[in-house]
């Protein structure tokens, strides 16, 4: 078993969040983690996975969008990720896939917003559906105290349950039944 966990972040905790979700996953699977530029620079290695996790910060109520990072770069007060690719073009640049892929969304987003529509792990879940992957449980939000951080005191751990469930999850659901 293999999983794949690829993710955007523009101030480091959604990477942290991706770290900790992989964590998770390699008590049982082998994982590798990508940001969202090595894995557009590997497409080969997605369909050897039998697990592809995608995440990514939510801006305005959904995945980044070219503005929505430009936005992000100019009201840092500390270290920001400047880069042109997000998760929202990684994932609608995926190929449909004949076979029912499995793949797992998360996103990361600020506690105070918590009630208010949108998710960028919604958003990517529903284009990963499009392109024939086949959800293993529903998108996962983890929470920032505000837009740059730090995350919420025990969100990492939450994480790294979040990948064990994953993992556990993952076997049954790729072990063919017995006849």
């Amino acid at each position: 078993m293999d999983a794949v966990v690829v993710y955007e972040s523009m101030y480091g905790n959604s990477e942290r969040v991706a770290r900790a979700v992989a964590q998770g996953l390699g008590e049982r699977v082998r994982v590798l983690v990508l940001d969202v530029d090595d894995a557009a620079a590997a497409p080969d290695v997605l369909p050897e996975a039998d697990l592809l996790v995608a995440g990514g910060p939510t801006h305005a109520f959904g995945m980044t969008r070219p503005a929505t990072r430009a936005d992000a770069v100019q009201r840092a007060t500390g270290d920001v990720s400047r880069r042109t690719r997000g998760l929202r073009e990684w994932v609608e640049s995926m190929p449909r896939t004949a076979d029912a892929r499995l793949a797992a969304t998360f996103d990361t987003r600020v506690t105070k917003v918590k009630p208010l529509p949108g998710s960028a792990a919604r958003g990517a879940a529903k284009v990963l559906r499009r392109a024939g992957y086949r959800l293993l449980t529903a998108p996962a939000s983890f929470y920032v105290g505000d837009v740059e951080g730090p995350l919420d005191e025990g969100e990492l751990e939450r994480a790294r349950t979040w990948g064990r469930a994953l993992a556990d999850a993952l076997v049954p659901a790729t072990v063919p039944p017995r006849v």
